[in-house]
This record gives C-alpha cells, structure tokens and sequence, in this order.
C-alpha cells in the first residue's frame, strides 16, 4: 500500500443472533444470548476510533472505515438507531444488512435521516423458493421493506445465497429487483455451516459455479449492478495478462482476516462471521493486538500454509477462494483446515472430485 493511498477496513457487527425468520440455510447455530450492551457497543466502537486514528499516524495511510451492522435481525436491536448514530457522529460509513420485514415507512426514513449507505436485504428468489428458505409470508413482508427504503431514498441491495435449490430462479429474481428499482443484486455461495451445514448436497458444482457466473458476467440491467464478494467471481471478471503468479502478499480476494474483522453479539471476534474461528473478545482484549499478533491471521495471510490448489495457484493473492466455504466443506471431509482448498472453484483440477469428497 502506497503512502498517502487510502485503505478501506470494514468491520461487519452482528449487535444480535436474535432473528424473526429461521432460514433453513443459515450458518448460525443456535443463538447464545450474552449481547452487549449498548454502552460495550460504544466502548468498542471508541477503540475502533483509536485504532484507525494510530494507524493513520504511524503508517501514513488514509484509513477509511466502514460498518456493517446486522445480525440476526439487527432491527431487533432497540438501540440500533443510537449505535447508527454514533457511526453517523463520527463521519464512518454504515450499512445495514437485514431481512427487511421490520422495515417500514417510520424505520426506513430514520435510517436515511442517519446517513445509512445501504440496506442490503436477502432475497432467495421467487416469492415460492424465498418462502421455502424463509418461512411462509415472508417473501412479500421483505418485499414491503424494500419498497420503504427506496420511497425514503435508500440505496438497496437485495442479496442472494446460491445454491442447487434456488440457481434455477436466480435471473427472475434478477429481473424483479431491476422492476423494483433496487440499486445492486448481490450474489454469493451456500456456506455449508450451521443450519446451513444441512444443505451440503445442495452446493453448486465447480462447473455450475463457472457457467452461472460467464453469463452473470455478460448480463445489464440498465443502473442495477450485479455485485459480489465472491473471490472466484471476481477472478472470473480479469482476464490471465499472462505476467504469472502474482505473489505472495494479498491484495484481494477474500477479506477474511485481511481487509476487516467480524465482532459478534457477544463480542467475540472473528476473521468473518462465515468462519467461526474466535481470535479473542472486544470485551477483554485489544482489536490493534488482534489484527496485528493474531496466529491465525497470520496464516491467513500467509501463503505457505494453503493446501492443495489454493496454495500452490497463480491468482493467490487476488483470490485465495472463499475461506469460509473451504473450512466448512473441510469440517465436513474431517480434516478441519481453514487453509484447505476451496472445493467449488472451478479452475482447479479434480475441483468436482474434492467437493463430492465433502458430501460423502
């Protein structure tokens, strides 16, 4: 990173694991009730500030900090509008990630009053699939939701988790939210984990990974963008300029433990809500500590220590595969790695071998 450059961290903060839906591919357990406490949040979020403001000075860099609030279902959270606030006060930009069904007219203009970017919510597919994810009803609840933000001026991203169960929907889906005039469709992979973990059979084949996201890649709909996180999604949109391998160092790719951290309700503090590793408690210890003497984020970061075709593949430090989906499946093939191969990118060899290894 050069000096002077700017180097965005973003922090995903799950105030809560209560929920109003229980989804069937959710990769929360059950939910463990030691929240924090609003005045914890703000302690946290003051320590947040030290540290951005410590790394400002001694390395230079212009950090930008960034938030995404959810749960659970955030909005469950009756301090949320207070914790929003202080992320308003202090300039840093904020993100709500929700499933919208408490969102109306009220709620969606006191997030604009407060400066949210975004509202992201999960949408499944059509209104049947969604339902069969997400409980009867609540397709059109959402929905409602997604209409509040956007008459109160919120940008909105409905996001989806793709699976063999809803792919077959996912360009109707597209098709609605462009109707309903949402900002992005975001798109991502089942992570085999919790209530999720029992949908493993349902994972997408390396090739299904690959042809889904060619044609992704190639479709418009007009100021609607499609967007991901997916690293092997965002391998897919550069093309190989044949200069070789890229390094050892990353520089994007999966942002588990590289680009931010997740803090949980009960403060626990992990490289990514979807990889439940602890790295401490925003109760007991220090962040700055965390994210610079962590072990496990050092492996995260460091090649040498990735097995299979993750390690040993060209696009490493623009990739790495998703870390999350490579831990789960690895639990599932009893050799629990969060350095193991991701066993659905479909350019590495014997990919569709090492993902029916995982179901077995």
């Amino acid at each position: 990173m050069a000096v002077g450059s700017t180097f965005d961290f973003l922090i995903q903060w799950h105030l809560t694991e209560r929920c109003n839906l229980r989804c069937t591919h959710c990769y929360q357990e059950e939910p463990r009730r030691n929240e924090l406490s609003f005045e914890e949040v703000r302690d946290g979020l003051d320590e947040i500030g030290e540290m951005i403001i410590s790394w400002s000075l001694t390395h230079g860099l212009e950090i930008s900090p960034s938030f995404n609030i959810t749960g659970g279902e955030p909005l469950l959270r009756k301090d949320i509008f207070d914790v929003l606030g202080i992320l308003a006060d202090r300039q840093w930009d904020s993100y709500v990630l929700t499933n919208g069904i408490l969102i109306d007219a009220t709620n969606a203009h006191r997030l604009a009053e407060l400066g949210v970017k975004g509202v992201q919510i999960s949408l499944e597919g059509p209104e049947a699939v969604h339902d069969s994810f997400r409980g009867q009803g609540s397709y059109e609840a959402s929905i409602a939701g997604i209409r509040a933000l956007l008459d109160a001026g919120v940008e909105v991203t409905v996001n989806t988790t793709l699976s063999e169960i809803n792919v077959g929907g996912f360009f109707e889906l597209a098709d609605t939210a462009s109707r309903l005039g949402v900002h992005r469709l975001g798109y991502s992979r089942l992570v085999p984990s919790g209530r999720g973990g029992s949908l493993a059979h349902s994972m997408l084949a390396p090739d299904a990974v690959h042809n889904l996201y060619q044609r992704i890649i190639t479709l418009s709909y007009g100021k609607m963008k499609l967007v991901t996180g997916d690293p092997v999604a965002s391998r897919m949109r550069v093309a190989d300029d044949g200069s070789g391998d890229q390094g050892d160092v990353p520089i994007g790719g999966c942002a588990a433990g590289v680009s931010g951290l997740t803090i949980l309700a009960d403060g626990t503090i992990v490289p990514c809500r979807r990889l439940p590793l602890p790295l401490g408690n925003i109760r007991t210890d220090s962040l700055r500590e965390i994210w610079s003497a962590s072990p496990l984020l050092d492996e995260l970061r460091s090649r040498s220590g990735y097995a299979g075709a993750c390690g040993t593949c060209s696009r490493w430090a623009t990739c790495r595969g998703c870390r999350a989906i490579a831990f789960a499946a690895s639990q599932l093939a009893g050799h629990e790695s969060a350095l193991a191969d991701d066993p659905q990118c479909p350019f590495a060899e014997q990919s569709n071998t090492r993902l029916k290894e995982t179901l077995i």
